[in-house]
């Protein structure tokens, strides 16, 4: 799961199959990167692996930069929200990351879906915009479908279940920040600057937390992986975002708990219970919703005429 992606930008209806094919791509290789990072947490601490995930995702993402328009992009007058971005976005990483090492990766999964719901009510205080009755419906289903998967009166309600939470309100909050940021800087800039941060202060955390050599040449490849996964998948998200439309493209990052549940079967036997399966399905469900209404109200606002002055 994703939980540095830039704003998408605007299709450029080049081939929506295209752009859909690579959406497909960027969520599977996503969900390979989530198991390799499940996997790796049961021997290396979550800072080593937040770490290498940045430092090498920095090659993929210079090549992003590079088609993007090359180093001038990168300038900025907004030094201090892409700090706040980088803080957001590294602790939801770091949340995200140990979580995947102790609980099952479809169940967490499956509650980091909150985040685009959560995103949708806090749209309404941090960016002021209007959201109705239907998608406010929708929020509060959708949290309901969360509170079914982590059962709080169930006597299970473990730090697990917490950090999800955690992870996923961070996901909305760097997302709402990445969307005031693209308002003003390129989604290449914004991927240098939190890679670059990230890296920088996750480099930080392993010196504090600390180093756990490799004990074979297959962990420096998986950790080295987890970093090259995502700069991949990363630059697939956006190439798909600039020949579909976001419209036609969200509903295909809930495959991503497809994907994670036959992953983690394979490897490591884990099939999620009825509760999982019936709370993402109502958490999807209000993902979906929201998706629809906020693409109507979307064309809506395209098919305002301008008024001459």
């Amino acid at each position: 799961m994703s939980t540095d992606a830039p704003e998408p930008a605007a299709a450029e209806g080049l081939n929506q199959s295209f752009g859909i094919l690579t959406m497909i791509g960027s969520i599977l290789v996503f969900a390979f990167m989530d198991t390799t990072v499940k996997w790796l947490g049961d021997f290396y601490p979550t800072s080593q692996i937040v770490f290498f995930r940045c430092a090498m995702a920095m090659p993929a993402v210079l090549v992003f930069v590079h088609f993007a328009g090359g180093f001038k992009i990168l300038k900025t007058r907004r030094p201090l929200l892409h700090a706040a971005r980088s803080a957001i976005g590294l602790t939801a990483m770091g949340l995200v990351f140990w979580t995947f090492s102790q609980m099952r990766l479809a169940d967490a999964i499956a509650i980091m879906f909150a985040a685009p719901i959560l995103m949708t009510a806090l749209s309404v205080p941090l960016l002021r915009e209007r959201v109705g009755i239907r998608r406010w419906s929708a929020v509060i289903v959708g949290f309901g479908g969360v509170m079914v998967i982590v059962n709080p009166g169930g006597g299970v309600f473990e730090l697990s279940a917490i950090t999800a939470l955690g992870g996923a309100l961070c996901i909305a909050l760097a997302m709402i920040t990445v969307r005031r940021l693209s308002a003003t800087d390129q989604a290449a800039s914004i991927s240098f600057w939190f890679t670059l941060s990230a890296g920088t202060v996750s480099a930080v955390w392993v010196l504090i937390d600390g180093w756990v050599a490799p004990a074979s040449t297959l962990d420096w490849a998986l950790l080295i992986g987890v970093g090259l996964m995502g700069g991949v998948a990363q630059f697939l998200m956006t190439v798909s975002f600039r020949h579909a439309e976001v419209a036609l493209l969200a509903p295909l990052e809930y495959l991503s708990i497809l994907f994670a549940t036959v992953f983690a079967y394979v490897i490591w036997g884990e099939v999620p219970g009825a509760r999982v399966w019936i709370g993402a399905s109502i958490v999807i469900a209000s993902g979906l919703y929201i998706i629809h209404r906020e693409t109507l109200v979307m064309r809506a606002q395209r098919r305002v005429p301008k008024i001459r002055r």
